[in-house]
């Protein structure tokens, strides 16, 4: 600790000293003592920066894992294709399709019933009498005409009001106008059964119903299965499998042409996923090696030497070289990943499809079954993280939390002891100044006295 000299020249000059500059130089060798703390919680608060960057880092790395190790993840997805795909689309396949191959013949496609009253010359004409309007098997619905909705575009408005399944609308040309209604369901389930006593009372004309097109299910055959279908967009067919039925299915020599429907594992989905992996895995490994280098400044980084970062090393290295005696797939070479001198992980494109081709159950279970490769890693990237209250990180961060609070507590509680002395010297200071100060007055109040006294005139001592 340095030392504080107080300057104040002669000490009958009556200038006495700098109170503000003494006390700051005292209080600044007193706050030494706490440069040590600081500096302490400086290091900490840099490891657990570190640490908690790492923890994001795993964080996303346990994400790709687990895109892995879910039954519902990237493993279970499909995709489809159809041989004719102007007679049926492909619309979706989720995870319950299994792979394989499904014969389609189209016989029919599924209609919509609808139909029209007889057209009127003038929208606007008076309409008179009842509609009873069925959907199906269900209760008829009757619509009497009133002066509130007796045009065309009231009986309309009546209708689509009523909420009995069905859609009207208002169709014109240069013939006239006409009610149009449609079926809210398709298929024979809703061919719509009407009955019209409508009449244009300007022209005393019935209005008679016309069946346009009459509800009818598709018909197909789903690998040699007959089947029936209210609507074109068939989804329970093919487990997973979602369709849309485009066109009948073409007939050669009196024959319909079977579609064919191939459902396969989506294994461009899980060859990206797996790129990632091998992205966020590396961008782990370099994190932890730039910890065994010096920063930017020359000083060592802050996890240098730590356990911490020597139980990382040792969990990831062994984990992602770790083997799994489940299924024939037992180590990620055989995926086509081979790990580099540097820790860090290649992957071989090539060899990764060769075996999703050849093996892809193989692949599941390495990744799925219990004790598989999948299931350790994923185990150890989460016994290391931030997100498991026990995890090497997050017990690192709570370690540090309390040291930390530690030091805060020291640096606190010193700072008001010598905020105390502060004031306290402060003041003694300060009256030590006005002494100084006053020596010049007080010695001429003696040497007047003196000479009063003695008639002898001393020098001033100004």
């Amino acid at each position: 600790m340095g030392t504080v000299g107080i300057s104040f020249g002669s000490p009958t000059a009556g200038t006495g000293f700098n109170v503000s500059d003494t006390v700051s130089q005292i209080v600044a060798n007193l706050q030494n003592v706490e440069a040590p703390w600081k500096s302490q919680l400086a290091n900490l608060q840099s490891q657990d920066t570190a640490i908690s960057s790492l923890g994001s880092l795993l964080s996303t790395l346990s994400n790709d894992v687990s895109q892995f190790t879910d039954f519902e993840g990237v493993l279970s997805q499909k995709e489809g294709s159809s041989s004719d795909t102007s007679v049926l689309a492909l619309t979706s396949a989720s995870s319950s399709a299994v792979a394989g191959t499904h014969t389609i013949v189209v016989n029919s496609l599924a209609a919509t019933s609808s139909g029209y009253l007889d057209e009127i010359a003038n929208s606007s004409d008076t309409l008179t009498g009842s509609i009873s309007i069925k959907v199906g098997s269900g209760a008829a619905h009757t619509i009497t005409l009133d002066s509130g909705d007796n045009t065309l575009s009231g009986l309309a408005a009546a209708i689509n009001s009523a909420g009995i399944g069905v859609t009207a609308g208002i169709i014109s040309d240069t013939n006239g106008s006409r009610l149009s209604l449609v079926s809210g369901t398709s298929g024979t389930a809703g061919d719509l059964t009407v009955t019209s006593a409508i009449t244009d009372s300007s022209t005393s004309t019935a209005l008679d119903f016309n069946n346009a097109v009459s509800g009818a299910n598709a018909s197909l055959i789903v690998d040699g299965i007959n089947v029936s279908s209210a609507s074109n967009t068939v989804s329970t067919v093919i487990p997973g499998v979602t369709f849309q039925l485009l066109a009948t299915s073409p007939v050669t020599n009196g024959t319909p042409e079977n579609i064919q429907v191939q459902i396969v594992n989506d294994t461009a989905s899980v060859t990206s996923s797996l790129d990632q992996f091998v992205s966020d895995y590396n961008s782990v490994v370099s994190a932890i090696n730039a910890q065994e280098a010096n920063t930017s400044s020359g000083t060592a980084a802050p996890l240098f030497g730590t356990p911490t970062l020597t139980l990382l090393q040792e969990q990831i290295l062994g984990s992602i070289n770790s083997e799994s005696s489940q299924g024939d797939i037992g180590s990620i070479t055989q995926l086509g990943i081979t790990v580099n001198d540097d820790g860090t992980i290649s992957l071989d494109s090539a060899t990764l499809n060769n075996e999703l081709n050849s093996d892809y159950s193989g692949v599941v279970s390495f990744f799925q079954n219990p004790n598989s490769w999948g299931i350790y890693f994923s185990n150890t990237l989460n016994n290391l993280g931030t997100s498991n209250v026990t995890g090497t990180l997050a017990l690192a961060l709570s370690s540090d939390s309390a040291t930390e609070s530690t030091l805060n507590q020291n640096i606190s509680t010193e700072n008001l002891l010598i905020s105390s002395q502060q004031i306290s010297l402060t003041e003694e200071l300060t009256s030590a100044d006005e002494t100084l100060q006053a020596i010049p007055s007080n010695l001429d109040n003696i040497n007047e006295l003196y000479s009063a006294i003695t008639g002898y005139q001393a020098p001033s001592v100004s």
